[in-house]
């Protein structure tokens, strides 16, 4: 089964139509599949539905999706670092799903293991509560999450070989692999593809009987929130 594709288009030909559920991996700009973003939004799809930690900057990442308006709902945990999500959502424009940040990776991770739903303490008593089951177990409450089931799930992986077993460097590693195993399809993104047997198997992170698509490509690196101490004077 070829796996390897020549760029982001050809990887995501035919597998898009408008008001599909994508799960994105990534948190911030860190480990975010950005060719695979950028071919969204040439493809011109549009009413999605994307479940991501966050949705980038105004400029970069999933912030170029909403600044084109394909983006009909988000399902996140954080809103803060663009200020275009933010108008968006409070203007009415956009839908929000607020998840807490563990639930949002837990169900992710609970749809790629075919578990339609599980119950947590987190969010008890909050708005987050509002409309869900809830149920007691040893004299404590739990609400209800739905696992998330994607159409389409967009990652992006440092290293891959042939069949797709990856590894995802350090902070890349937090919403990746949920979010590669929840889609029905898992377009991945690396920075190298390298032959099979390569990988030591002790040190994938992701085997690839979940990945079902693979492009190679270059990245740019950038600094969500760049700090830096003022210059001592001589």
């Amino acid at each position: 089964m070829k796996k390897v594709y020549g760029s982001a288009d050809e990887a995501l030909d035919g597998l898009l139509h408008d008001g599909m559920l994508i799960a994105a991996g990534g948190f911030g700009l860190c480990g975010i599949p950005e060719l695979l973003i950028d071919a969204l939004v040439k493809s011109g799809v549009k009413d999605l539905t994307v479940a991501s930690n966050n949705a980038g900057v105004d400029d970069f990442g999933l912030g170029k999706l909403l600044a084109t308006r394909q983006i009909k709902k988000m399902m996140s945990s954080y809103v803060g670092e663009n200020a275009e999500f933010m108008r968006q959502y409070l203007s009415g424009e956009l839908e929000l799903e607020f998840n807490p940040q563990g639930t949002l990776a837990e169900r992710m991770r609970a749809g790629g293991c075919g578990i339609p739903g599980f119950y947590t303490k987190t969010g008890v008593g909050t708005v987050i509560a509002e409309g869900k089951d809830h149920k007691e177990f040893d004299g404590e409450t739990y609400i209800m999450e739905k696992g998330i089931f994607a159409d389409l799930a967009i990652v992006k992986a440092w290293k891959a070989d042939e069949t797709g077993n990856c590894i995802f460097r350090k902070t890349a590693r937090n919403f990746n692999p949920p979010a590669a195993m929840c889609g029905k399809v898992c377009v991945m993104e690396v920075e190298e593809i390298v032959p099979v047997g390569s990988l030591d198997p002790d040190h994938i992170h992701l085997p690839g009987i979940y990945v079902h698509r693979l492009v190679q490509g270059e990245h740019e690196k950038r600094i969500e929130q760049r700090t830096v101490r003022k210059r001592e004077e001589a």
